[in-house]
């Protein structure tokens, strides 16, 4: 079962296949209306968070954060298309547990685990190189707990510090799906 993808999201709905512009967000005829780029979206809706998971080798699984239905490693590489990014740098990959120590994922997620090296409390890796290995070619992402709700902004390219993530995002979640989804991602795969 090499190259499998496997997509969990216990709270998927069936959605139509035009409801998500560029970014990753739904969009609706309900709300207030913002523009990002030639899409609009409501400005008060939620994202929502889900894990895919492929098969590197026989023993090998890599977890890549879907926001929306959408891969991350998908979002970050045509928003960097269209930023001009093209270097042939390299491409982003899921994480691995098995080859770097987030230590307890219900922890890393909520960024609650050490700061990376130079990062401030609640910066994490949220990809990896294609190869799966987070220092190679890292995406880094700020998570910031609310009450209510947790943002994914202040992206990064540690190897690129001159890129500029600042229209990449913020993603925003609700704190009881975000949580719960990573539960069930612990409870379900066995990857804390």
């Amino acid at each position: 079962m090499l190259g499998r993808t496997v997509n969990f999201d216990p709270f998927r709905q069936s959605r139509p296949a035009n409801s998500r512009n560029q970014a990753g967000r739904r969009q609706s005829d309900k709300g207030k209306l913002t523009a990002s780029a030639d899409r609009f979206y409501p400005e008060q809706m939620k994202n929502v968070l889900s894990f895919k998971f492929e098969n590197k080798d026989e023993e090998t699984v890599a977890i890549v954060p879907c926001v929306d239905g959408v891969g991350l490693d998908q979002l970050v590489a045509d928003f960097e298309r269209a930023a001009g990014y093209s270097d042939p740098a390299g491409g982003y990959g899921g994480l691995i547990p098995s080859f770097y120590r987030f230590g307890p994922l219900s922890s890393y997620f909520l960024g609650r685990k050490e700061p990376l090296q130079g990062g401030g409390q609640g910066e994490i890796y949220v990809l990896s190189c294609e190869c799966g290995e987070v220092g190679c070619w890292p995406l880094v992402a700020h998570v910031r707990l609310h009450q209510n709700k947790v943002i994914w902004d202040g992206f990064s390219q540690p190897h690129r510090p001159r890129r500029n993530y600042e229209s990449f995002g913020p993603f925003e979640f609700e704190r009881q799906q975000y949580e719960q989804v990573i539960e069930d991602l612990v409870r379900c795969h066995g990857v804390d």
